[in-house]
């Protein structure tokens, strides 16, 4: 139980690259992926602001035209999980290995059932298991035998499925694991949070409509994308000389138990799972160089966050870095941990802290110490992410870079 459990392998698509080269240059130069895209609504295009993925790469080993018939949410998952074993090296010990795999995951059978209405089906009125689970899917055409799971907490899904993974390898549960999410802006959810008047409506200036922080933000940006990691203790991966990323080092989780899609005012409950995850990795709040915050660009939301923040980090708030990519990437949703790990590793190669961009104002109720527009070279040996998701779950995951 005491051996540390590394990223060795990662796999993404996003709107900011396919790559963790391409990630980290996108987000430290501040660029966004935010633009106008369009929802059909019966015969209608409705215009919102989005941050999508316009193509999916093709796995090595897969036939294109049979990947270019599957939904783009199994495109990208399987694009990511193939890339991140061929990046473990261990794309070739499939057979030999138990490897198993765990996706957050926020709603897949609604996606079906939209599919099928839009097919002029009617499972959304009798709905039924016609399909596979997307954890089944990559799990059967990667050929992985070990034991597989979904794990559903709306945004905080996939710190739940990186920490599940963790305890799995650490038991001894399998060789390695996979971990991570893969969402895609779909129309029902994008109406749900339009109705629920979470979104942006600025679609006059799409670049600038996720600003979190700023006292003129408006609501958040969907994004999409996916990123998996290949999960492996630390004495496996010394023993085969395997390139670390990162190592897993600690994790936390709470409730709010106060509201179905508000956060509490309440900090402690937010305040705790950040708590909990520094005692998890055994360090102490000054230590964290770089806090990722679930900042969406909700007024309330990002209050809140910022409350539970100054709660745990006290008179070191002034001075911990912190941004939310979020204003970058838009909301990926329950993918949205995944990727914000793969920021944060990028910020613990580069040494450098990306940016909230589209910062200019900002919100006197959240009074952090931001990183305002511009990336700024600092050293980065621990990071803090934070994911919280509708009905007050909350997550932090803590990353250290392995020297």
């Amino acid at each position: 139980m005491d051996d540390a459990v590394w990223i060795t392998g990662i796999g993404m698509v996003t709107p900011l690259g396919n790559s963790l080269n391409n990630i980290a240059k996108n987000v430290l130069a501040g660029r966004s992926a935010t633009r106008q895209v369009f929802d059909r609504q019966g015969d209608n295009l409705v215009p919102f602001v989005g941050a999508e993925v316009d193509l999916v790469p093709v796995p090595t080993t897969v036939d294109p035209i049979s990947f270019a018939a599957l939904p783009k949410m199994q495109q990208m998952a399987l694009w990511s999980a193939a890339t991140a074993l061929d990046d473990a090296g261990m794309r070739q010990d499939v057979d030999q290995l138990r490897i198993g795999i765990v996706l957050g995951q926020g709603g897949e059978w609604y996606r079906q059932w939209l599919g099928d209405w839009q097919r002029h089906g009617d499972l959304i009125r009798h709905p039924e298991r016609k399909h596979e689970t997307l954890v089944t899917f990559v799990q059967s055409e990667l050929g992985l035998a070990g034991p597989s799971a979904s794990v559903g907490s709306a945004c905080a899904s996939a710190n739940f499925a990186l920490e599940l993974g963790r305890q799995w390898v650490r038991r001894g549960l399998v060789d390695i694991c996979l971990a991570g999410s893969s969402e895609i802006a779909c129309p029902i959810t994008r109406a749900n949070f339009h109705n629920l008047r979470a979104l942006s409506r600025n679609l006059a200036d799409p670049e600038h409509a996720s600003r979190p922080f700023d006292a003129e933000r408006d609501g958040f940006v969907m994004g999409e994308g996916a990123a998996i990691f290949v999960l492996e203790s630390a004495s496996s991966a010394r023993r085969r000389s395997a390139v670390c990323y990162a190592e897993v080092a600690g994790f936390g989780a709470s409730s709010d138990a106060a509201h179905m899609v508000i956060p509490s005012e309440n900090p402690v409950p937010a305040a705790a799972a950040m708590q909990a995850a520094l005692a998890s990795a055994r360090v102490e709040p000054h230590e964290i160089d770089y806090v990722n915050a679930h900042a969406t660009s909700t007024t309330v939301g990002d209050r809140a966050e910022a409350r539970a923040l100054r709660l745990v980090f006290g008179s070191d708030t002034t001075k911990i870095p912190v941004s939310s990519t979020k204003s970058m990437t838009g909301h990926l949703v329950s993918a949205a941990a995944a990727i914000e790990a793969v920021i944060c590793i990028a910020a613990l190669q580069r040494q450098a802290i990306p940016p909230t961009i589209n910062l200019d104002h900002p919100d006197p109720d959240c009074d952090l110490c931001h990183v305002r527009n511009q990336a700024i070279d600092a050293k980065v040996r621990v990071t803090l992410s934070n994911s919280f998701g509708f009905g007050g779950s909350n997550t932090s995951l803590v990353l250290k870079k392995v020297a």
